[in-house]
């Protein structure tokens, strides 16, 4: 099979080749696999994919600082597993990894990963209490962080018992138990690497817990491959060509998603790594314009961008080209529905058609589109990647008709009734939240969603975010979008409030755009200006969707609350209708 390289695989006229990708598609899973070797060690290996750059630094205002080579990388993994080694970590322990986009993460994922240890990775956002119920959970023996997140730890640590080590890297260094740098100085470059079965416990990371305590999902060493039908279909085959199988131009691969989320690590990190491409290192915080800086001065040709970066960027810099020359090949986002209006930025003013993926720790990168290979339909999380068996199913486990919604649901199997190595090996320490997880051989997401014709799936949202008012269910992405596509708002967050007659009103908080914020008065006439533009919004979204779901109420917040993964907490929100509508009913006024 063959293709002019310069053919539009974006243009919908372009061939679909989905049925035949997924039908030809079969596992291949060697019994024995290694995470680190994968990504770093078969590279250093070999001299001259020793040379290539794996982690290039970006330092706000300046571009490219610091790079460091697979070779560079390798050795140092090898001395950080001595000095792990040295302090009694052995095959199976958890070894946290708090730390943001860094060399130094890069070196404690791959130094664990050979050891045959389990790396934890904790967010730098996460304070003293997430990081001591974690810690405590998983029975965490080491954790090395750096100044960003070594005070958190400092706090947790009286109540964490486990925790016999703390390895400072940077300035951290001379808070903690070990300096990194010294520490690391005083061991030989080689380690003899540990081969791991593919099954092999690798990494554990913990939901973000929107009922509950967060469960912790542990990931084995297969489920990079899993992955990796997702990665290169997302990213457009990375630069490859899928027809002929040539070498690809330099790809450069970055994304502003925390290295200690699903997203940052096995979306970004180890895939990038795993293909002997570079990925840029941002330890700072996300702007826009930093954003566009970042894209534009390395050549950035691969990104993961969640929408809530991309409606930022949208609103910040809503013309593009002629600002910024940028590169990009390939565009994934995830995390929430993109909407048909970021859809639309990002082709007319990005110059890459956005590839929606889904997917979720504990089954991540299973659903998506590939603008090369097959059409993407705007507002459409995609299809089944190949690989994976991918469904929407009933309470019940049936599966639901086109255009009914339902739960997506996951089966073990693929669809030649081979293992789907994407699976992790269950719930840490609780086998009846695993247990419940499935129903037979199908993996429910909690995620719902409704299948056309064509099999695209569209995402309803969280089936504890749907809800129903005056007998009509809601789902809160459709409203959220139509109200994004206004220039006077920057994000929405749709929840429902207890009513007695309806059961529950539709309301939306919103952030304000910069240009509506510029023009709101402050003083007196604030609140004219606001019931101004809440009847626009209504009226806005009532013009476009059906009548019963435009927002009766609207309120007007400075930011909406999120997760470390840069996910809208409605939950946080529908909490608070609920509190004030209890103290309402307890105080009337």
């Amino acid at each position: 099979m063959s293709v002019s390289r310069n053919q539009d695989r974006t243009n919908p006229a372009t061939p679909d080749r989905y049925a035949a990708i997924h039908q030809g598609f079969g596992w291949k899973v060697p019994q024995r696999f290694n995470m680190a070797q994968a990504c770093c060690g078969q590279w250093a290996a070999q001299a001259a994919s020793a040379k290539r750059q794996a982690i290039r630094e970006h330092v706000a205002g300046q571009g490219l600082g610091r790079s460091w080579t697979f070779g560079q990388l390798q050795k140092e993994a090898n001395r950080l597993s001595r000095v792990l080694r040295a302090q009694g970590v052995q095959r199976g322990d958890r070894v946290a990894i708090v730390m943001p986009q860094r060399f130094e993460t890069a070196v404690a994922y791959m130094a664990v990963l050979q050891m045959g240890a389990v790396a934890m990775p904790l967010s730098m956002l996460f304070g003293p209490e997430a990081l001591s119920f974690r810690i405590n959970d998983s029975q965490t023996r080491v954790a090395v962080c750096d100044e960003s997140t070594v005070q958190a730890l400092l706090q947790a640590r009286p109540d964490c018992p486990s925790l016999q080590t703390l390895i400072g890297v940077g300035p951290a260094g001379a808070l903690a138990d070990l300096n990194y740098a010294q520490a690391l100085a005083s061991q030989a470059p080689s380690f003899k690497a540990v081969s791991t079965w593919a099954e092999d416990p690798a990494v554990l990371i913990y939901t973000s817990g929107t009922t509950g305590n967060p469960k912790g999902a542990l990931i084995p060493h297969r489920a990079l491959i899993g992955n990796l039908t997702g990665f290169v279909c997302s990213q457009n085959w990375f630069g490859f060509d899928p027809f002929n199988a040539e070498r690809p131009s330099q790809a450069v691969f970055w994304s502003p998603a925390d290295w200690a989320w699903t997203g940052g690590l096995m979306d970004a990190l180890l895939p990038s790594l795993y293909w002997g491409r570079p990925i840029v290192a941002f330890n700072g915080r996300f702007s826009p314009e930093v954003a566009f800086e970042i894209l534009q001065s390395h050549g950035v040709t691969h990104t993961f961008l969640f929408p809530t970066a991309l409606k930022a960027m949208m609103k910040a810099v809503p013309k593009v080209k002629g600002l910024y020359n940028l590169k990009l090949q390939a565009m994934m986002s995830a995390g929430e529905a993109v909407g048909d209006a970021v859809f639309a930025y990002v082709q007319q003013q990005m110059g890459v058609t956005v590839n929606e993926m889904f997917g979720q720790t504990e089954i991540n990168y299973v659903v998506g589109n590939c603008t090369r290979l097959w059409p993407a339909k705007p507002g459409s999380m995609g299809k089944g990647y190949p690989g994976h068996q991918v469904a929407v199913i009933d309470e019940a486990g049936a599966l639901c008709p086109a255009g009914t919604p339902g739960e997506v649901a996951v089966n073990r199997f693929d669809v030649h009734g081979h293992p789907d190595p994407v699976f992790f090996l269950g719930y840490w320490n609780n086998p009846k939240a695993t247990q419940a997880k499935y129903t037979g051989d199908w993996c429910r997401t909690g995620d719902m969603a409704v299948a056309d014709e064509d099999g695209y799936l569209w995402y309803q949202g969280r089936t504890d975010d749907m809800f129903k008012s005056a007998g009509y269910r809601i789902g809160p992405g459709e409203i959220e979008n139509c109200l994004v596509k206004h220039p006077a708002v920057a994000n929405a967050a749709v929840v429902p409030k207890p009513d007695k007659a309806r059961g529950a009103l539709v309301k939306a908080y919103v952030v304000l755009s910069p240009d509506c914020l510029a023009r709101r008065p402050v003083g007196p006439g604030q609140a004219g200006f606001d019931e101004e533009v809440r009847r626009a919004l209504q009226a806005h979204v009532k013009g476009l969707l059906a009548p019963y779901e435009y927002p009766k109420e609207i309120e007007f917040i400075a930011q909406l609350p999120m997760t470390t993964t840069g996910k809208v907490q409605r939950r946080v929100l529908r909490l608070q209708e609920e509190a004030r509508a209890t103290d309402q009913q307890a105080h009337p006024v």
